[in-house]
């Protein structure tokens, strides 16, 4: 996704000239993520079909602007399940996730979800005690956690070593022939998640390879036919090299000839992105309130901090940022400001930890000016604990689309 910072700085200028405080805000561009979305199903092979997966953002017009979009969205809890299908109620949608409760399984029965993903045969089982008790079946994916040799780590792993995440292998079988035996549960597939943050788009091929050999091989030794195959997200944004993103072009290029070649010519491929899908149109703003320095290093103190923006922790990285300049100050004594040194960027928060950007060279900084942190939409704001300190939440703002 292009970042329009152009559009991004005219809406924080006018914010700034508006406010009667120091400025603390998310600012979602719309258009660029329409555009973005539109790419990515559109460079897909005919055969497969992209999810959103809601927890990576779940507001409201960022949903509205990509089910026109996708194929439909991923839910990971009960709570996300009500949410979309109160305001997209005939919107395809697959529930996925672990810790899944009777309640909820229940909901996914009655709110007529596309599937639900399995976690285990206990999950299995009380999920075809529900079904035969509201005399509906229902269709499931069996999430399998398999080990595959030399597989390339990235910073966050769900799968190819013990786990919480998906079936163990050792218990395939059993699965299997328990759902032959009961027709309220449809066998639709295999779903497999082993990995997130993946940059490397040949890595992620040789990766869904794997997972669509192994389905195969399932196919034939227990006799069974399947239609979709959920290869789950996984693609990551690179925070530290921001120029030198997943080549999605190599990707979906070559995604074609795998598909061509893989046995398995009736089968729906099934991706569910939700990073990949949003990050790129969200944007953290934070004022700058104070600059210092202690002992050695450059502080920099902005309004908010990671209770609003939690993805530089939680991914252990120093986010990069942008210096917006703002010319106005209204105080009688100089201006603090710091230029061609490293600094680290803090928040308001009462702990060290609160950590967003850390030894970053700036060319010039003020307090008053902006600091605007790009790749903010997706796990940013909704992974945050938001009421530590009980300081304001940040505004929300989000550049709408074109008529």
């Amino acid at each position: 996704m292009k970042l329009r910072l152009t559009e991004v700085v005219e809406k924080i200028r006018d914010l700034e000239s508006q406010a009667f405080e120091p400025l603390c805000a998310y600012i979602y561009d719309l258009p660029a993520l329409q555009q973005h979305a539109a790419y990515l199903v559109g460079t897909l092979p005919e055969s497969c079909e992209l999810f959103y997966a809601v927890k990576a953002n779940s507001d409201l017009p960022i949903l509205q602007t990509l089910a026109p979009i996708v194929a439909g969205f991923e839910v990971s809890s009960g709570g996300e399940l009500a949410w979309v299908r109160k305001y997209f109620p005939e919107k395809p949608v697959i529930f996925s996730g672990p810790g899944k409760i009777d309640q909820e399984l229940d909901q996914a029965i009655h709110q007529n979800v596309d599937c639900v993903h399995v976690e285990s045969i206990n999950e299995l089982q009380r999920l075809a005690s529900l079904s035969i008790r509201a005399e509906k079946s229902i269709s499931i994916l069996l999430r399998v956690n398999i080990a595959i040799d030399n597989l390339a780590a990235t910073t966050l792993m769900m799968g190819g070593k013990p786990t919480p995440f998906g079936i163990s292998i050792q218990d395939l079988p059993e699965c299997i022939s328990w759902i032959q035996a009961h027709p309220e549960i449809r066998l639709y597939g295999f779903h497999f998640h082993l990995l997130s943050h993946q940059l490397d788009a040949e890595a992620h091929l040789q990766l869904i390879e794997l997972y669509l050999k192994q389905a195969r091989l399932w196919c034939e030794i227990y006799g069974i036919k399947i239609n979709h195959i959920n290869v789950g997200g996984g693609i990551g944004i690179n925070y530290r090299q921001p120029e030198q993103q997943f080549d999605w072009e190599i990707f979906s290029s070559k995604l074609k000839l795998l598909l061509s070649n893989c046995g398995l010519p009736e089968i729906r491929v099934r991706f569910e992105l939700g990073r990949y899908v949003t990050a790129a149109c969200g944007y953290y703003v934070m004022q700058v309130i104070d600059i210092k320095k202690n002992f050695d290093q450059n502080f920099i103190v902005g309004r908010g901090g990671s209770h609003h923006f939690r993805t530089p922790y939680a991914q252990g990285h120093s986010h990069p940022f942008y210096v917006v300049p703002i010319n106005t100050w209204q105080y009688p004594f100089p201006r603090p400001e710091i230029s061609n040194e490293k600094v680290n960027v803090v928040g308001q928060l009462c702990t060290p930890k609160d950590l967003i950007s850390f030894d970053s060279p700036v060319i010039s900084v003020r307090c008053g000016d902006m600091l605007v942190f790009p790749y903010a939409g997706a796990y940013a704001w909704h992974i945050s604990h938001h009421d530590f300190l009980r300081h304001p939440h940040p505004q929300q703002l989000f550049l709408p689309l074109k008529e």
